[in-house]
């Protein structure tokens, strides 16, 4: 898999792709609403990706931006393969994978300096705590992280922190927090648990991680996310990924969607089954009533964006 995140104008959003996948991505593009995708990397670094643009019977113009808007190329290619061959070459970092084409430097206008944040400590220190906490809690995006850090501190008479100076500090909390996780040494307890959740899935029980902001809601709108062969759910929202990232360990809320407490028993212990098998330590004493929990957790979520 390449280690990518793929968005498309229709709004799809494909994470670690194979190089087939990709292909067929590139392929697709031309129509109303599919003109064209962006590839960014994973995790997604500042002013890094690659992009291309098709409508059915034209060109295709294919950009990419390494590192700053001086450092953003364009150029025009008449059929997909090269296209293909450019991308999957970008996106596993091959040496030379841009030979060959004619790129031109685009010019992106001046790039406008940010000013100071004007807070005092205390704000600033509060401002930088939630965004490490969604940090760590590791689902946020860059642009998402850039919308809290803007949001945090604005009252009814003053907004402190603007969209640019926002996207600045994020950005900048969001490279410390990848150079940390370069650090980290094989499968982590966020992994183990995609794994068991996505072998759940595949086993008819829906599941969903950091799914809605509450209890109340995930359990209103759990029944929506699943297939008509869905015979239940497990999921946990995004207050219980704040606690697992504060070391509280991560409360899984689980049932069956025809509402029967044998169907809910029934599909705890398949949960609980699929978490021991990839090796996450499960505290429950088999109550339907009662929540799954997953303790001790060492809550290292790798960043994707």
């Amino acid at each position: 898999m390449l280690e990518i995140v793929v968005k498309t104008e229709n709004g799809e959003r494909h994470v670690r792709v194979s190089a087939e996948d990709l292909a067929e991505l590139v392929r697709r593009i031309g129509g109303d609403g599919d003109r064209f995708l962006v590839v960014q990397r994973a995790p997604d670094l500042p002013d890094v990706f690659a992009q291309v643009w098709h409508e059915s019977g034209g060109d295709y113009t294919l950009e990419h931006r390494d590192g700053a808007a001086d450092r953003h190329f364009q150029t025009i290619v008449d059929g997909p393969e090269t296209v293909i061959a450019a991308m999957t070459g970008w996106a596993g970092r091959k040496s030379g994978w841009d030979g060959g084409l004619a790129w031109s430097l685009l010019d992106m206008g001046p790039v406008s300096e940010v000013p100071p944040l004007d807070l005092d400590e205390g704000e600033r220190e509060e401002l930088e705590k939630r965004v490490r906490e969604m940090l760590v809690g590791g689902y946020a995006s860059r642009a998402e992280l850039a919308e809290l850090a803007e949001e945090y501190l604005v009252t009814e008479d003053r907004r402190p922190v603007s969209r640019e100076q926002a996207a600045a500090l994020s950005d900048r909390m969001w490279l410390a927090r990848v150079a940390e996780q370069t650090e980290w040494q094989g499968e982590t307890d966020p992994e183990r648990l995609t794994r068991a959740f996505t072998a759940l899935q595949g086993a008819g029980i829906t599941a969903r991680e950091n799914f809605t902001c509450c209890r109340s809601c995930g359990q209103s709108e759990i029944g929506a996310e699943g297939g008509p062969d869905a015979r239940g759910f497990v999921y946990f929202h995004s207050q219980c990924t704040d606690a697992a990232a504060a070391g509280h360990g991560l409360m899984l809320l689980y049932g069956g969607f025809d509402g029967s407490s044998d169907t809910t028993a029934t599909i705890g212990h398949e949960v609980a089954a699929a978490l021991e098998a990839v090796g996450l330590p499960v505290e429950w004493d088999r109550d339907p009533d009662r929540a799954i929990a997953i303790t001790p957790l060492d809550w290292r979520r790798r960043l994707v964006g």
